[in-house]
C-alpha cells in the first residue's frame, strides 16, 4: 500500500506552515484539501497560500475551478488521485493538507460518489425554506455530512439534502483505506484558537479582503454565488450589498468561523490518528 501524509485540523491552526516544513524535510509535495481554495480568485478570504509562502514546495489543486460554477467532491477526488499518482511517480511524498474533511475522505477512503441528478422540484421547494430549517433537515438526514458542512452555505445544504433524500447518505463512505496514511492533526485549546481566528480575520481585512470580494463581483461572480461560497465571502457579500453593517459583518463572521472550526473538530474525531 502506497504511503501518503495527511495534515488536517480546524481552521487557523497553521496547517499550511506545518505541511511546508514537513515537505521540505522529507521531499514532499502538497495537495490542498480546501473547498474554497480550488477556486480562482478566492485568495485572501480563503487564506490561499502565496508563491512566496510556498517556499518552492510544489502545491496542487489550487485555482483549478471557476468561482462561478460549483466544484464537486467527485471532481476533487479525480484531480487529487491524478496528483498523487504523479507525485509518487516522481519519487516524492504526497501530503494532503487542509480542513475540508469530505475532500480528505474522498482521497483516503474507498468512497463512492454516485451520480445524483438535480431534483428541480425539490430545489424549488428547498429554496423557499430558511437556512436554519435546511440545517435541521440535513442534520436529521445525515449527521456525518452535517458535521462538516458550512451551515450558512445554502447551495451546499440544498445539494446535500438532495443527495441524502435520493441515497440515504451523503455520500456512502467506506472505512477501507486506499493508502497507508500518516496522520498529523493540529489543534489548540478553545481560547487560543478563538484568538487565532480573531487575529487572522483582522489581518485578512487589512490585506484587502473587501476589495477582493468587490473585484470578484465586478468580474461576474453574482452576489448569490458569493454568499453560497460561505464564511468570509458570504458575510462580505452581505456587507457590500448593504444588508449588514461592517461591525455586524465582523462579529457574525467571527462567530461563524468559530462554529465551523467546532464542526471540523467533530468531523476529524472519527479518524484513528
Amino acid at each position: 500500500m502506497q504511503k501518503i501524509i495527511v495534515v488536517c485540523g480546524p481552521t487557523a491552526t497553521g496547517k499550511s506552515d506545518f505541511a511546508i516544513a514537513l515537505a521540505k524535510k522529507i521531499g514532499g509535495e502538497i495537495i490542498s484539501a480546501d473547498s474554497r481554495q480550488v477556486y480562482r480568485g478566492l485568495d485572501i478570504g480563503s487564506g490561499k497560500i502565496t508563491k512566496r509562502e510556498m517556499k518552492s514546495v510544489p502545491h496542487h489543486l489550487l485555482d483549478v475551478a471557476s468561482p462561478t460554477r460549483v466544484f464537486s467532491v467527485a471532481q476533487y477526488k479525480k484531480l487529487a488521485d491524478k496528483a498523487i499518482k504523479d507525485i509518487l511517480k516522481r519519487g516524492k511524498v504526497p501530503i494532503i493538507c487542509g480542513g475540508t474533511g469530505l475532500y480528505i475522505d474522498a482521497v483516503v477512503y474507498d468512497t463512492d460518489f454516485p451520480a445524483v441528478p438535480p431534483n428541480k422540484p425539490l430545489r424549488i421547494q428547498l429554496e423557499k425554506i430558511p437556512t436554519e430549517a435546511l440545517v435541521q433537515k440535513l442534520e436529521a438526514l445525515d449527521l456525518e455530512r452535517f458535521a462538516a458542512i458550512d451551515t450558512n452555505n445554502r447551495v451546499r445544504l440544498i445539494r446535500a439534502i438532495e443527495i441524502a433524500r435520493a441515497l440515504g447518505k451523503v455520500p456512502k463512505v467506506s472505512r477501507q483505506k486506499r493508502y497507508d496514511v500518516e496522520w498529523h492533526y493540529l489543534d489548540f485549546p478553545d481560547d487560543i484558537l478563538k484568538t487565532r481566528i480573531h487575529n487572522r480575520l483582522y489581518k485578512r481585512m487589512k490585506s484587502g479582503m473587501v476589495t477582493e470580494v468587490r473585484r470578484l463581483h465586478s468580474e461576474g461572480v453574482s452576489w448569490k454565488r458569493l454568499e453560497a461560497l460561505g464564511l468570509e465571502y458570504r458575510y462580505l457579500a452581505q456587507f457590500l450589498q448593504g444588508k449588514i453593517t461592517k461591525s455586524e459583518m465582523l462579529v457574525q463572521l467571527e462567530t461563524a468561523i468559530w462554529h465551523y472550526a467546532k464542526r471540523q473538530r467533530t468531523w476529524f474525531k472519527k479518524y484513528a490518528f
